[in-house]
């Protein structure tokens, strides 16, 4: 799925993660002004009515992204996600924002979705509360907005939109997990990947089978029927629709399936592995704190294991880590420093831990209650 050009390769996966991502935060960042997020077109009108709104870098710029693919993400984008919402009982309205990096961006796009991810911070007079997502360790908040949370390969380029039969390019989709928590990715159009635990859609254009596998469960078969009847939709019903069950006394007996016959015999050298899994073996809560009270700056771990939030000071920033997700919480007489660097510090930490993918937000002394991080000092 993804488009080669001559000289040009495929970004690493994850190549963000061995970089230095100390932009965001950094000097270079607080010298956003408030001037220049005014004049950014695509912030105009953002956060004034609750909703989500979502954009995608495209060559340093932040574009729109359809309404109608909200929930889809290319794993070789990054993207901004802003959720605006009013407290019941409120009339305040509310701020989360979120740049979301899929395995195969580049530094150039993930790298601009941190820096406008400030500016949008700017332009909201620093309301919004900020979040870093990864393609497959989303946080519970940001999961909460879609319905269904899709990963497709490839760039955005390559679009949703259909296309006719003899350019379709086939895909399959795999559907995993329990109740709400449906992840739906893209997998290579092979027999190996296909197994007897999930439910799959194999996407031709005008042909559409539902795989299901003999031990998928009930909640994995009925969002793949869901989301097989929007893909038909979407192709104005032109497309056929066919359900496929696995044997139960002959496991693996897809492969008799005529319907099937487009899959290769095995994935190629160059398709994505499988997600990487946060490794919570031997990890405990962990709190750091980021000081200049000695002259320079200072990364120093303060507490393992139990934690009390009464380790936590107003006249520095620290990091809570609770081996799911890191919190960067900045005290409200935090030197400038500090706040600079906390990000730094934050990426540099998660790049030695086993648990580098796990999604981070920045809280402040006076942000609101959010029951993670809480959670964590319990």
């Amino acid at each position: 799925m993804f488009l080669y050009v001559s000289g040009l390769r495929k970004a690493k996966k994850y190549d963000w993660k061995d970089s230095n991502m100390a932009l965001f935060g950094s000097d270079t960042d607080r010298k956003v002004k408030k001037e220049s997020a005014m004049e950014e077109p695509a912030w105009q009108g953002a956060g004034q009515a609750p909703g989500i709104k979502i954009w995608r870098i495209v060559k340093f710029k932040v574009t729109d992204w359809p309404k109608e693919d909200y929930g889809r993400f290319y794993n070789g984008d990054s993207y901004i996600i802003l959720n605006t919402y009013v407290e019941e009982g409120g009339d305040e309205l509310l701020h989360d924002v979120h740049f979301w990096i899929g395995k195969n961006s580049t530094q150039d796009e993930y790298g601009t979705a941190a820096y406008k991810t400030v500016e949008l911070d700017t332009f909201l007079d620093d309301k919004p509360v900020q979040h870093r997502e990864t393609e497959g360790h989303e946080s519970d908040m940001f999961k909460s907005y879609f319905e269904t949370i899709t990963t497709m390969k490839g760039g955005a380029d390559t679009g949703f939109r259909r296309v006719q039969p003899e350019e379709y390019k086939a895909r399959l989709l795999k559907f995993c997990g329990t109740g709400k928590n449906i992840k739906v990715t893209e997998v290579p159009t092979a027999w190996s990947s296909l197994n007897s635990d999930d439910v799959f859609i194999f996407d031709l254009g005008r042909e559409l089978y539902q795989v299901n596998g003999q031990n998928a469960t009930k909640d994995e078969r009925f969002k793949a029927l869901q989301y097989l009847q929007k893909l038909k939709a979407d192709n104005k019903g032109k497309s056929e629709v066919l359900d496929l069950e696995e044997d139960e006394n002959n496991k693996g007996s897809f492969k008799k399936c005529q319907e099937l016959s487009a899959l290769k015999d095995d994935r190629d050298d160059d398709d994505d592995e499988d997600d990487d899994e946060v490794d919570e073996s031997g990890s405990e809560r962990s709190l750091f704190r980021i000081s200049d009270e000695s002259g320079h700056l200072e990364f120093t771990q303060i507490a393992s294991g139990k934690l009390e939030k009464s380790m936590l000071n107003s006249k520095d920033v620290f990091l809570v880590d609770n081996v799911t997700h890191l919190f960067i919480w900045t005290g409200k007489e935090a030197s400038i420093d500090e706040r600079r660097n906390a990000f730094a510090y934050a990426h540099k930490h998660l790049q030695g831990s086993k648990h580098p993918f796990i999604p981070v937000t920045c809280l402040t002394e006076t942000s609101k209650p959010v029951k993670e991080f809480e959670d964590a000092f319990n």
